[in-house]
């Protein structure tokens, strides 16, 4: 007959294993206040935690933490990814944090509010998202 498949029916949360592996990787510096960067696209939303020089700490995204597919742009994942970075910065004994957040995805809110979430104070918040002051010249249309 042929080899049977299993398919695993579990919530679609983030991958435990995922996340545990994540947090076991901590610098020992203590660092009080920093910057947090949010790169929220369509597809993905990425985090990365800095000092107040700019020197990364931690970073993690929604496809880091096992989700795939369409499930990475979601709210949803973008709030596991925030509330991981928050966890992150509690070990490393962060009080405040200035966010940036660049991009235009669904997880741009989101992860921001569950960063916050974990008790760390928000000194404020910079939109840097580019915009094209029309760019390039677009292409001619095709004729057939």
């Amino acid at each position: 007959m042929g080899k049977k498949r299993i398919i695993k029916k579990g919530g679609s949360g983030a991958d435990e294993g995922l996340k545990s592996r994540s947090l076991s990787k901590v610098p020992k510096k203590k660092v009080v206040s920093g910057t947090l960067y949010v790169g929220a696209t369509y597809n993905n939303t990425k985090l990365l935690l800095a000092d107040k020089s700019g020197n990364a700490l931690f970073w993690s995204s929604s496809g880091a933490l096992g989700f795939k597919g369409a499930k990475k742009g979601t709210p949803f994942a973008a709030a596991k990814v925030g509330e991981l970075m928050g966890e992150k910065g509690l070990l490393v004994g962060m009080k405040e944090v200035n966010v940036i957040i660049k991009g235009v995805g669904p997880g741009r809110e989101s992860s921001v509010r569950a960063f916050i979430s974990k008790g760390i104070d928000l000194e404020g918040v910079k939109d840097k998202t580019p915009v094209p002051h029309n760019g390039p010249k677009p292409k001619k249309p095709r004729r057939i």
